[in-house]
Protein backbone atom coordinates (compact mmCIF):
# COMPACT_ATOMS: atom_id res chain seq x y z
CA UNK A 1 0.00 0.00 0.00
CA UNK A 2 2.75 2.65 1.05
CA UNK A 3 4.54 1.49 -2.36
CA UNK A 4 1.30 2.27 -4.40
CA UNK A 5 0.46 5.61 -2.52
CA UNK A 6 4.35 6.76 -2.92
CA UNK A 7 4.03 5.20 -7.21
CA UNK A 8 0.83 7.61 -7.12
CA UNK A 9 2.66 10.47 -5.40
CA UNK A 10 5.75 10.31 -7.70
CA UNK A 11 3.00 10.13 -10.81
CA UNK A 12 1.32 13.38 -9.58
CA UNK A 13 4.61 15.07 -9.19
CA UNK A 14 5.64 14.46 -12.70
CA UNK A 15 2.25 15.21 -13.83
CA UNK A 16 2.34 18.75 -12.35
CA UNK A 17 6.08 18.94 -13.15
CA UNK A 18 5.13 18.73 -16.93
CA UNK A 19 1.87 21.13 -16.21
CA UNK A 20 4.59 23.63 -15.37
CA UNK A 21 6.79 23.16 -17.68
CA UNK A 22 4.10 23.20 -20.46
CA UNK A 23 2.91 26.91 -18.25
CA UNK A 24 6.30 28.15 -18.34
CA UNK A 25 6.55 27.71 -22.37
CA UNK A 26 3.57 29.53 -22.52
CA UNK A 27 4.57 32.36 -20.28
CA UNK A 28 8.07 32.99 -21.87
CA UNK A 29 9.68 33.59 -25.33
CA UNK A 30 12.34 34.73 -27.19
CA UNK A 31 13.29 35.49 -30.00
CA UNK A 32 16.58 36.35 -31.98
CA UNK A 33 17.18 38.20 -35.63
CA UNK A 34 19.87 38.86 -37.86
CA UNK A 35 19.45 41.55 -40.27
CA UNK A 36 22.02 42.05 -42.72
CA UNK A 37 22.87 43.43 -46.80
CA UNK A 38 23.84 46.42 -48.68
CA UNK A 39 20.98 48.62 -47.01
CA UNK A 40 23.90 50.06 -44.41
CA UNK A 41 20.93 51.89 -42.18
CA UNK A 42 19.69 48.11 -40.97
CA UNK A 43 22.35 45.86 -39.91
CA UNK A 44 22.96 44.15 -36.92
CA UNK A 45 21.43 41.89 -34.28
CA UNK A 46 18.14 41.88 -32.61
CA UNK A 47 17.11 40.04 -29.33
CA UNK A 48 13.53 39.57 -27.61
CA UNK A 49 12.04 38.37 -24.49
CA UNK A 50 8.67 38.03 -23.68
CA UNK A 51 6.71 36.59 -20.33
CA UNK A 52 3.09 36.67 -20.41
CA UNK A 53 2.17 36.66 -16.49
CA UNK A 54 -1.45 36.50 -16.61
CA UNK A 55 -3.39 38.77 -18.78
CA UNK A 56 -0.16 41.18 -19.60
CA UNK A 57 2.47 40.74 -22.00
CA UNK A 58 6.10 41.78 -21.01
CA UNK A 59 9.00 42.49 -23.37
CA UNK A 60 12.53 43.52 -23.49
CA UNK A 61 14.13 43.42 -26.40
CA UNK A 62 17.83 44.74 -27.42
CA UNK A 63 17.80 45.85 -31.17
CA UNK A 64 20.44 47.59 -33.77
CA UNK A 65 23.40 45.54 -32.43
CA UNK A 66 26.19 45.96 -34.90
CA UNK A 67 29.40 44.30 -35.32
CA UNK A 68 31.53 48.16 -35.79
CA UNK A 69 35.03 46.41 -35.36
CA UNK A 70 34.46 42.47 -35.63
CA UNK A 71 34.94 41.83 -31.73
CA UNK A 72 32.47 44.04 -30.04
CA UNK A 73 29.06 44.15 -29.52
CA UNK A 74 27.63 47.54 -28.76
CA UNK A 75 23.89 47.94 -28.31
CA UNK A 76 22.29 50.48 -29.58
CA UNK A 77 18.80 50.37 -28.49
CA UNK A 78 17.05 49.17 -25.60
CA UNK A 79 13.12 48.55 -24.87
CA UNK A 80 10.98 47.82 -22.41
CA UNK A 81 7.37 47.33 -23.22
CA UNK A 82 3.75 46.50 -21.54
CA UNK A 83 1.43 45.08 -22.95
CA UNK A 84 -2.68 44.35 -22.61
CA UNK A 85 -3.63 42.67 -25.63
CA UNK A 86 -5.89 44.65 -27.39
CA UNK A 87 -6.26 47.47 -24.84
CA UNK A 88 -2.65 49.41 -24.40
CA UNK A 89 0.95 49.30 -24.78
CA UNK A 90 3.68 51.16 -23.02
CA UNK A 91 7.30 51.20 -24.42
CA UNK A 92 10.20 52.80 -22.65
CA UNK A 93 13.29 53.40 -24.84
CA UNK A 94 16.18 53.26 -22.30
CA UNK A 95 18.76 54.94 -24.19
CA UNK A 96 16.50 57.61 -25.64
CA UNK A 97 14.58 58.20 -22.16
CA UNK A 98 11.32 57.96 -23.87
CA UNK A 99 7.90 56.80 -23.44
CA UNK A 100 5.15 55.86 -26.07
CA UNK A 101 1.45 55.44 -25.05
CA UNK A 102 -0.49 53.52 -27.07
CA UNK A 103 -4.37 53.01 -26.63
CA UNK A 104 -6.56 50.49 -28.56
CA UNK A 105 -10.42 50.38 -28.73
CA UNK A 106 -12.84 48.27 -30.81
CA UNK A 107 -16.69 49.80 -31.73
CA UNK A 108 -19.37 48.58 -34.15
CA UNK A 109 -21.10 51.63 -36.23
CA UNK A 110 -23.98 49.92 -37.96
CA UNK A 111 -22.58 46.10 -37.60
CA UNK A 112 -19.51 46.91 -39.04
CA UNK A 113 -16.15 46.85 -36.88
CA UNK A 114 -13.78 50.09 -36.89
CA UNK A 115 -10.79 49.70 -34.82
CA UNK A 116 -8.89 52.77 -33.32
CA UNK A 117 -5.53 53.02 -32.27
CA UNK A 118 -3.94 56.27 -30.44
CA UNK A 119 -0.50 56.38 -30.36
CA UNK A 120 1.72 59.46 -28.20
CA UNK A 121 5.60 60.11 -28.07
CA UNK A 122 6.59 61.76 -25.00
CA UNK A 123 10.03 63.25 -26.43
CA UNK A 124 8.30 64.35 -30.07
CA UNK A 125 5.21 65.32 -28.56
CA UNK A 126 3.86 63.55 -31.12
CA UNK A 127 0.54 61.83 -31.17
CA UNK A 128 -1.07 59.97 -34.21
CA UNK A 129 -4.60 58.57 -34.82
CA UNK A 130 -4.77 55.17 -36.84
CA UNK A 131 -8.20 53.88 -37.62
CA UNK A 132 -9.60 51.15 -39.44
CA UNK A 133 -13.22 50.29 -41.02
CA UNK A 134 -13.91 46.48 -41.42
CA UNK A 135 -16.35 46.59 -44.44
CA UNK A 136 -16.08 42.86 -44.76
CA UNK A 137 -13.89 40.15 -44.29
CA UNK A 138 -12.26 41.12 -48.07
CA UNK A 139 -12.75 44.90 -47.90
CA UNK A 140 -11.13 47.51 -44.71
CA UNK A 141 -10.33 51.13 -45.12
CA UNK A 142 -8.07 52.68 -42.93
CA UNK A 143 -6.65 56.48 -41.88
CA UNK A 144 -3.35 57.07 -40.44
CA UNK A 145 -3.54 61.09 -39.14
CA UNK A 146 -0.24 62.99 -37.43
CA UNK A 147 -2.53 65.66 -34.81
CA UNK A 148 -1.26 69.08 -35.46
CA UNK A 149 0.07 68.52 -38.96
CA UNK A 150 -0.96 67.82 -42.76
CA UNK A 151 0.27 64.40 -42.05
CA UNK A 152 -2.18 62.02 -43.22
CA UNK A 153 -2.51 58.38 -45.10
CA UNK A 154 -5.65 56.84 -46.46
CA UNK A 155 -5.76 53.03 -47.50
CA UNK A 156 -7.82 50.75 -49.09
CA UNK A 157 -7.33 46.74 -48.47
CA UNK A 158 -8.90 44.21 -51.12
CA UNK A 159 -8.09 40.47 -50.51
CA UNK A 160 -9.02 38.28 -53.64
CA UNK A 161 -10.00 34.70 -52.60
CA UNK A 162 -7.31 35.29 -49.52
CA UNK A 163 -4.36 34.78 -51.66
CA UNK A 164 -4.10 38.29 -53.27
CA UNK A 165 -3.89 41.30 -51.62
CA UNK A 166 -4.34 45.13 -52.95
CA UNK A 167 -3.60 48.21 -51.27
CA UNK A 168 -3.26 51.22 -52.56
CA UNK A 169 -2.47 54.34 -50.47
CA UNK A 170 -2.93 58.10 -50.57
CA UNK A 171 -0.25 60.43 -48.82
CA UNK A 172 -1.71 63.69 -48.23
CA UNK A 173 0.84 65.69 -47.36
CA UNK A 174 2.75 64.60 -50.37
CA UNK A 175 0.04 64.34 -52.86
CA UNK A 176 1.12 61.54 -53.94
CA UNK A 177 0.17 57.22 -54.16
CA UNK A 178 1.62 54.20 -53.19
CA UNK A 179 1.03 50.69 -54.24
CA UNK A 180 1.51 46.94 -52.29
CA UNK A 181 0.00 43.68 -53.52
CA UNK A 182 0.80 40.76 -52.07
CA UNK A 183 0.58 37.07 -53.00
CA UNK A 184 0.24 34.22 -50.41
CA UNK A 185 1.90 30.57 -51.36
CA UNK A 186 1.24 28.16 -48.67
CA UNK A 187 2.75 29.79 -45.50
CA UNK A 188 5.00 32.31 -47.64
CA UNK A 189 4.19 35.96 -48.71
CA UNK A 190 5.93 37.77 -51.90
CA UNK A 191 5.27 41.63 -51.85
CA UNK A 192 5.92 44.17 -54.36
CA UNK A 193 5.30 47.81 -53.18
CA UNK A 194 6.32 51.38 -55.35
CA UNK A 195 6.14 54.63 -53.66
CA UNK A 196 5.59 57.12 -56.44
CA UNK A 197 7.12 59.96 -54.01
CA UNK A 198 10.33 58.45 -54.35
CA UNK A 199 10.28 56.82 -57.28
CA UNK A 200 11.55 53.47 -54.97
CA UNK A 201 10.17 50.11 -56.04
CA UNK A 202 10.26 47.06 -53.53
CA UNK A 203 10.12 43.49 -53.99
CA UNK A 204 10.28 41.37 -50.54
CA UNK A 205 9.97 37.89 -49.86
CA UNK A 206 8.93 36.23 -46.30
CA UNK A 207 9.40 32.33 -46.01
CA UNK A 208 9.04 30.25 -43.74
CA UNK A 209 8.63 27.28 -45.48
CA UNK A 210 12.85 27.40 -45.82
CA UNK A 211 13.59 27.28 -42.53
CA UNK A 212 12.27 25.81 -39.24
CA UNK A 213 8.84 26.11 -38.38
CA UNK A 214 10.10 28.37 -35.32
CA UNK A 215 11.91 30.37 -37.99
CA UNK A 216 11.57 32.74 -40.77
CA UNK A 217 13.67 34.60 -43.30
CA UNK A 218 12.73 37.89 -45.14
CA UNK A 219 14.60 38.62 -48.16
CA UNK A 220 14.18 42.71 -49.68
CA UNK A 221 15.26 44.68 -52.42
CA UNK A 222 14.90 48.10 -53.17
CA UNK A 223 15.27 49.79 -56.60
CA UNK A 224 16.02 53.18 -57.15
CA UNK A 225 14.07 54.55 -60.31
CA UNK A 226 15.00 58.51 -60.33
CA UNK A 227 18.29 57.63 -62.42
CA UNK A 228 17.10 54.53 -64.23
CA UNK A 229 16.99 51.08 -63.12
CA UNK A 230 20.39 50.77 -60.85
CA UNK A 231 21.79 48.09 -58.41
CA UNK A 232 19.07 47.61 -55.68
CA UNK A 233 19.58 47.68 -52.07
CA UNK A 234 19.30 44.53 -50.56
CA UNK A 235 18.71 43.33 -47.14
CA UNK A 236 17.97 39.86 -44.96
CA UNK A 237 16.42 39.67 -42.09
CA UNK A 238 16.27 35.76 -40.24
CA UNK A 239 14.25 35.40 -37.38
CA UNK A 240 14.11 32.06 -34.96
CA UNK A 241 11.95 31.68 -31.80
CA UNK A 242 11.86 29.66 -28.93
CA UNK A 243 10.18 28.85 -25.88
CA UNK A 244 12.85 29.82 -22.27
Amino acid sequence: MHNKIHLLGTLRHWDQEKQYKQQKKKMMNAAVSFIGGTNGDKQGLAATVTANPGELKLRAALSDTNFTDGSAVKPGNILLSVEKPGSFTVDFDIPKKDVQFQFLNTFKVEGKQVNWVYTHSRNENRTVLDGTLLLDSANKISASHELGSVNCKLKYSYVHRGLVTFEPCYDLANNSWDLAVTRRIGVDLIKATYETSNRVLGVELSSSSLVNKTGRIKVSAAFSLTEGLQSPKLSVDSMWNFPV
